[in-house]
C-alpha cells in the first residue's frame, strides 16, 4: 500500500506543495484538514493513525518521545522528522523518493529523520 502523508502543524506548508508539484498523486494531507493547531504531539499522533497516515514533522525535540510513548500503547503509521534546515526542495525530493520507492508497510512504529 502507498504512504499516505500527514502535515504536523509545525511543518513548512511548501514542503507539502512542493511533493504535490512534484507528483499530484502523492496523498499528502494538510494539518489545517486535521485541525492539529494547537493539538498535543499525543492527540496528532492519534489522528494520524486513525486515518492511517504517517506524521511529517519538523519536531525534532518532542515529537521523538511522544512518539515512543505512543506506540508503547498504540501502532502508528510512522514519523518522518525533518530538519528545519534541509530546504523546501531537498524535503520534497526526499519525501516524493520515498512515496515512490517504499510501501506503508515499511514505516510502521517506526520514526525516521530526514535525510
Amino acid at each position: 500500500m502507498k504512504l499516505k502523508d500527514q502535515a504536523d502543524n509545525d511543518l513548512d506548508e511548501r514542503i507539502l506543495r512542493a511533493v504535490l508539484r512534484l507528483n499530484s498523486e502523492v496523498d499528502f494531507q494538510t494539518a489545517h484538514a486535521l485541525e492539529l493547531h494547537g493539538v498535543p504531539d499525543l492527540e496528532v499522533l492519534r489522528r494520524a493513525a486513525a486515518e492511517g497516515r504517517l506524521l511529517v514533522s519538523h519536531d525534532l525535540k518532542t515529537m521523538p518521545y511522544h512518539f515512543a510513548e505512543f506506540v508503547a500503547q498504540q501502532d502508528s503509521p510512522g514519523v518522518f522528522l525533518i530538519s528545519p534546515k534541509l530546504s523546501i526542495i531537498e524535503a520534497a525530493d526526499w519525501l516524493h523518493l520515498i512515496w515512490e520507492a517504499s510501501e506503508a508497510e515499511e514505516y510502521v512504529n517506526s520514526i525516521r529523520r530526514l535525510p
